[in-house]
């Protein structure tokens, strides 16, 4: 038998409002522990601690790598690390990112369904894109709860209506009502979890040890895929395609993790930022044109600085068609939310 003793919890963007409302509606007595990962800048101080520590009646804390679980403790990701979990302990590691985060929601609940299983219970709350969907799965696959913030209640639905489509949802709640249901989930004795086949758990194990230890590829990764015909965006490293249930998800050799959309996002962003540094050359190779016609004309040679003139207009008009192919990644992205 086991306690339903892990509580997990993710959001992004707008989900620190919706945080404060669940940590708000706890009990003192919590008869469990509270992980919590909300995305912010990695170069950022995060005050996460004390602003979800004067929401509540729990402390919360960035932990220590190896750090003690204690119950009715909220322990707070860090900036540009994950938060991961062992028997009975905390990770805090810097491993390769996952949807383009560090921290990332899905492997906070990876690690969470795979040494916790049954005993974990999932939140998801405001956010954009799918980080968070992948790792309510495996949550759900070994037993766990899965809780989302009622999509109409999110400042940013996307996130929780993306486990909607692909998580048999256990609740569904407005925010302010998340934090007294986990209070009545908490310490409650279930039955054994379901049974993963040996190779999903060893997949669910290997994914685990590379957020928090990366290599990837020496851990066999491309193994478990089919090979992606595109490139990780992060490292331009192979991709390999991994499915679970109706989703699919694409890990590269070096351990960089994506959804569909955070790979759309990630992909955009790079061409886009490719887009810019032609039209910067473009642009550069116009105003050196420009100066040499200059020079020619001051000294008289006006046949050269017409010839050269001509050249820089040139360079102006495919700058400028660069500039209106220039795509907008947030729209490209956006084509895949549920």
């Amino acid at each position: 038998m086991h306690k339903r003793n892990v509580i997990v919890i993710g959001a992004s963007a707008g989900g620190l409002e919706a945080a404060r409302a669940v940590i708000g509606g706890l009990p003192a007595d919590l008869s469990a522990a509270v992980f919590v990962v909300i995305h912010i800048p990695p170069y950022h101080e995060s005050a996460l601690p004390e602003i979800l520590s004067g929401s509540g009646p729990l402390k919360a804390s960035h932990p220590e790598d190896g750090e003690r679980i204690q119950s009715g403790r909220i322990y707070v990701a860090p900036p540009d690390k994950h938060l991961l979990l062992e028997a009975g302990r905390i990770m805090v590691k810097r491993g390769p990112k996952e949807n383009r985060f560090r921290p990332s929601i899905d492997a906070l609940f990876r690690s969470a369904a795979y040494v916790y299983g049954p005993s974990a219970v999932g939140v998801v709350l405001s956010g954009v894109l799918d980080d968070g969907t992948s790792g309510l799965w495996s949550i759900k696959r070994l037993g766990g709860i899965v809780v989302i913030q009622e999509p109409n209640d999110a400042r940013h639905p996307e996130m929780p209506r993306s486990v909607l489509e692909y998580v048999d949802c256990d609740h569904v709640c407005a925010a302010k009502d998340i934090g007294p249901l986990l209070g009545r989930l908490a310490g409650q004795i279930i039955p054994e979890g379901q049974d993963l086949s040996k190779p999903e758990l060893r997949r669910l194990g290997l994914e685990v040890e590379i957020a928090a230890r990366g290599n990837a590829f020496g851990k066999g990764i491309m193994e478990w895929g089919d090979m992606a015909k595109y490139t990780c965006p992060e490292c331009h490293g192979a991709l390999v395609k991994l499915q679970e249930g109706q989703m699919i998800r694409y890990r590269c050799h070096t351990g960089h993790a994506f959804t569909p959309s955070a790979l759309l996002a990630g992909i955009t962003e790079a061409v886009e930022e490719t887009l810019w540094q032609a039209m910067r050359g473009l642009e550069e190779q116009a105003m050196l044109l420009e100066h040499i016609a200059t020079h020619y004309s001051e000294t008289g040679r006006q046949d050269k600085a017409e010839l050269f003139r001509q050249k820089a207009r040139k360079s102006k008009e495919q700058a400028d068609v660069v500039h209106e192919s220039l795509p907008h990644h947030e729209q490209l992205s956006n084509d895949l939310k549920p």
